[in-house]
């Protein structure tokens, strides 16, 4: 007789204790739920619902358009796919900056209509209020520093960020100020990859490293780029695991040609 294992999930504390024990922190983004339980399923500990999703899903230039309704969307779909993982989800562009109070009620509606278990936020001590509103409701808040992509219009270039010795210790006061106010792991986008140890290194919460280098507590990727389903994205910091952009256009051909050839459906196809 087979006895079931209890399925253990992720938890903020989890996190805490792979850090402490020096156990590296593996999280990637997903937008739907057949992806979702996939990447459950394979071990994943984090799933980020990103703002992402505006360029990946819905073919826009930049995070900005993608809306809060949108995001909970994608984030209930993803819920319903996962058994284990910590399921994250970005606050969009114009749903926190400056104002607490709408940074609240935008993260309640995520929490209630989604089930998602933490949100994400882009910013330092510019959104420490929204940050600490949050978390005094209970909700657990993931902080992200360095190249911040609702920024963008901001700094006009996707280029690394903090290499001049005034921003990089504007960053390591904000990861502080961040870990102060009881944010549970901070991402680090696009730092040189020294800035990013000494961080890493202050901070007792992970920190997730995306184009920061190893020293980060974690890695994220976003799973179209991954996976090789975009293809026009290549920066340094991507390893590509999968080509699947090649992988499905044949098979989109073949199944194109067996449809026109009467191959398919054959005999064993039909009822």
């Amino acid at each position: 007789m087979s006895v079931n294992k209890e399925i253990r999930r992720i938890t903020t504390n989890t996190l805490q204790k792979m850090k402490s024990k020096g156990e590296k922190i593996a999280m990637l983004t997903a937008y739907d739920y057949s992806f979702a339980k996939t990447f459950d399923a394979a071990g994943i500990e984090i799933i980020l619902v990103g703002d992402s999703a505006s360029n990946v899903m819905a073919g826009h230039e930049t995070t900005l358009p993608i809306t809060l309704d949108q995001m909970i969307y994608h984030a209930a779909s993803v819920v319903r796919g996962v058994s284990r993982g910590l399921v994250v989800v970005d606050l969009p562009f114009g749903a926190y900056q400056g104002n607490s109070k709408e940074a609240l009620n935008s993260t309640i509606r995520i929490m209630k209509e989604t089930g998602a278990h933490a949100v994400k936020l882009e910013g330092g001590e510019e959104v420490i209020e929204s940050v600490k509103r949050i978390i005094s409701a209970g909700v657990p808040v993931m902080g992200h520093l360095g190249l911040t992509p609702q920024s963008i219009y901001k700094f006009g270039t996707y280029i690394v960020r903090a290499r001049e010795e005034a921003e990089a210790e504007k960053l390591q006061r904000d990861a502080r100020l961040l870990e102060e106010t009881g944010c549970f792991s901070i991402v680090l986008e696009k730092i040189p990859a020294l800035l990013a140890k000494q961080v890493s290194q202050s901070l007792q919460i992970p920190t997730i490293g995306i184009g920061a280098g190893r020293y980060c507590d974690g890695q994220v990727l976003v799973m179209h780029d991954m996976l090789g389903i975009t293809t026009e994205f290549k920066p340094r910091f991507l390893r590509q695991y999968l080509n699947l952009n090649d992988t499905i256009t044949g098979a989109v051909q073949q199944y194109i040609n067996d449809v026109k050839d009467g191959d398919f459906p054959n005999e064993d196809e039909q009822y």
